[in-house]
């Protein structure tokens, strides 16, 4: 049995072939997913998505991508929608320094406000990173993020970092990068992080795993993270699976 803790089948990647795409995670043990909705489009698709199946969930939150487009209603919206009883998590939340369409200021500002709100409605938050972890971590700890605990989404830090991002309450989650020859990173932290604090993802449609890299990524891939990190670990397939959904399902707070 897999968890892939995050997931985008909300992309219009997706459009043509959803539920086949849904159809064959099922097929390779894929049980449990949660769909994430960053922005006003992909929000309500996420929730109508997890209404629809069983054992799929939703997060829902504000990508630091488009952190200059938020406004004061949306947050409000996002509060609203998590009390939904399919919501597990408040995010992907975050800076992103790749892209230059949000200031950093603005990026920060709302990163913070998305914090509290998970503080206000008690639910855990999913971190997205891209060229930002140390602004990141201060952010955490000046917002006292430790309290709701989350998720380092798609970890590509190092072990350090990791388990400095343990210590405030989170969980380190390895994605398709895990299976690239030349991560160094990844592969450095699933050998070293205690299995306790490890879950997997795809993140599709983006970042599909070796022999795939560069194709439309799917749930269904994931069992390829949890064959690297077997293999990573010297422990076998079965018990990466059951571990990383049984983390996953702790986490969420979801009853099998």
């Amino acid at each position: 049995m897999l968890f892939d803790t995050h997931v985008h089948l909300n992309a219009r990647q997706f459009d043509e072939d959803r539920e086949e795409v849904i159809k064959r995670a099922r097929e390779t043990g894929v049980e449990y997913m949660v769909v994430v909705g960053f922005d006003r489009e992909t929000i309500p698709l996420a929730i109508e998505i997890a209404e629809s199946h069983d054992n799929i969930y939703a997060a829902v939150g504000w990508h630091p991508v488009d952190a200059i487009d938020m406004k004061e209603e949306d947050l409000s919206w996002i509060e609203e929608l998590s009390a939904h009883p399919k919501v597990v998590a408040i995010g992907e939340m975050g800076l992103d320094y790749h892209w230059d369409k949000s200031p950093a200021d603005v990026q920060k500002d709302v990163f913070r406000k998305q914090i509290a709100l998970a503080k206000k409605v008690k639910m855990p938050i999913i971190i997205h990173n891209r060229e930002a972890t140390q602004d990141i971590v201060d952010v955490l700890k000046e917002e006292n993020a430790d309290e709701v605990g989350g998720i380092m989404h798609c970890y590509s830090g190092d072990v350090e970092i990791a388990k400095e991002c343990i210590e405030m309450n989170f969980m380190i989650s390895l994605g398709g990068p895990v299976t690239f020859k030349n991560a160094k990173l990844p592969k450095e932290v699933a050998e070293a992080i205690d299995l306790d604090h490890l879950l997997i993802e795809t993140d599709c449609p983006f970042l599909a795993p070796h022999p795939n890299r560069g194709k439309r990524n799917e749930p269904a891939y994931v069992k390829l993270v949890a064959e690297q990190v077997a293999e990573l670990k010297g422990m076998s397939y079965e018990e990466i699976c059951n571990k990383t959904t049984e983390n996953a399902l702790n986490f969420f707070k979801i009853d099998k």
